[in-house]
């Protein structure tokens, strides 16, 4: 392979290899902490685990402290396909939102129907997971994610909203830009490269053209 080819394969390289790191990745995001009163919402909670080569199980609890209250009361259970709502208040109301896998759980996310303001207060998503390694004992970890929901007539976008939408389209004109810079710089290479080499064959074709010429005349000179 040439170094023109190669040069013009390795935006395609770079991409490629960004897109397999990117799947199936887990990633902790952080939940939305604002919901609009009468709609829906998404608890959002990931624990992501951290050695995928390691067999495991998990099962998630669900707490909520209201604005008025000192103490968490459990309200939601899922483990093994099955689950089930435990306070009265959220009765018909709270839904499975999470991973699929009913083994190992990476996101516990719970989704709350007919949002009212009475759901303001603090949730707490505690995922039990059980390590299991073929020469060791099995090992247990509780992870545990604070969210503060403020219920509210209308949504605001805040600023960290803004900012990371704003990043996101710097991001994609940036990888554009770059993109499109290692075209135009591929481009001058093909290009300079290409020039070159009709200059050698002028020079070839002049020099043979020459040399023909110069035997002409000797055998001219001969005769």
């Amino acid at each position: 392979m040439s170094t023109v080819q190669e040069l013009l394969l390795l935006p395609l390289a770079l991409l490629v290899l960004q897109a397999s790191l990117c799947h199936g990745a887990c990633v902790e995001v952080d939940s939305d902490t604002e919901a609009m009163a009468s709609k829906g919402f998404r608890l959002g909670c990931i624990s992501c685990k951290r050695r995928g080569e390691v067999h495991a199980t998990a099962s998630v609890n669900w707490y909520f402290k209201a604005s008025d209250e000192t103490d968490f009361s459990l309200i939601y259970i899922y483990e093994d396909i099955a689950e089930e709502v435990i306070d009265l208040r959220f009765y018909g109301r709270l839904m499975w939102n999470g991973s699929k896998n009913t083994k190992d759980l990476q996101d516990g996310s719970i989704f709350i129907l007919n949002v009212t303001y009475n759901d303001t207060g603090t949730y707490k998503c505690t995922f039990f997971r059980v390590l299991t390694y073929k020469k060791s004992p099995q090992i247990e970890t509780n992870i545990t994610k604070i969210i503060t929901l403020n219920v509210v007539p209308q949504l605001t976008r805040g600023m960290a909203s803004i900012l990371s939408e704003v990043m996101m389209y710097v991001s994609i004109i940036g990888l554009q830009f770059w993109l499109v810079v290692e075209m135009i710089y591929c481009y001058r290479k093909i290009s300079a490269a290409g020039e070159e080499a009709l200059r050698e064959s002028a020079a070839e074709y002049l020099a043979i053209a020459s040399e023909s010429k110069d035997n002409c005349a000797g055998v001219q000179e001969a005769e």
